[in-house]
């Protein structure tokens, strides 16, 4: 059984943000109902995937349900800032998402990431229920976030640091 469960159901406002400098920065997802905040810890490459998941979810839900109204993922940045003080619930180790078509809800469930030892089903959950509209925000502007972290090198790929980096591809080896 689950540490806890958590359903911010209805949510306000959902976002993704980092605090930090480049290179050295924490992930977060946080949503508001009513007077509470709800924060989760998200590692970069989670938001990353979470962001082309969710744009990848709603074509898939317009390709099956024509009938279904598109929604703007347009957002104001000012609005999309966390709120501190952050005080996060936990680190995310699985992130799924799920569509409850009654209520047109989209649903982004985060699992908290435990140790090799601990009882896996003892993790906590925390289930945050978005509109399309919400959700989409939430994704463009977490691509965003990850795309203003360090320069990616050309080469390999990985991030580089402003005083050096070590490319693996670039190794000293003549072609």
């Amino acid at each position: 059984m689950p540490r806890f469960e958590i359903d911010v159901d209805p949510l306000d406002h959902i976002t993704a943000d980092a605090l930090g400098k480049p290179g050295k920065r924490v992930f977060y997802i946080q949503a508001w109902q009513d007077q509470r905040t709800f924060t989760v810890i998200i590692e970069k490459f989670q938001l990353q995937s979470l962001s082309v998941s969710v744009e990848q979810f709603i074509a898939e839900m317009s390709r099956q349900a024509p009938e279904i109204e598109d929604v703007s993922g347009d957002y104001d940045e000012d609005q999309m800032r966390i709120n501190p003080p952050v005080e996060p619930l936990f680190r995310v180790g699985e992130v799924g998402l799920g569509y409850d078509k009654e209520r047109d809800r989209i649903v982004l469930q985060t699992r908290e990431l435990l140790v090799e030892d601990d009882d896996q089903d003892t993790a906590a959950i925390v289930r945050f229920w978005c509109t399309r509209e919400q959700i989409r925000k939430m994704a463009r502007w977490g691509a965003e976030v990850v795309m203003r972290g360090r320069p990616t090198c050309p080469q390999c790929s990985a991030p580089m640091d402003a005083e050096s980096h070590f490319c693996p591809k670039k190794n000293g080896h003549k072609h």
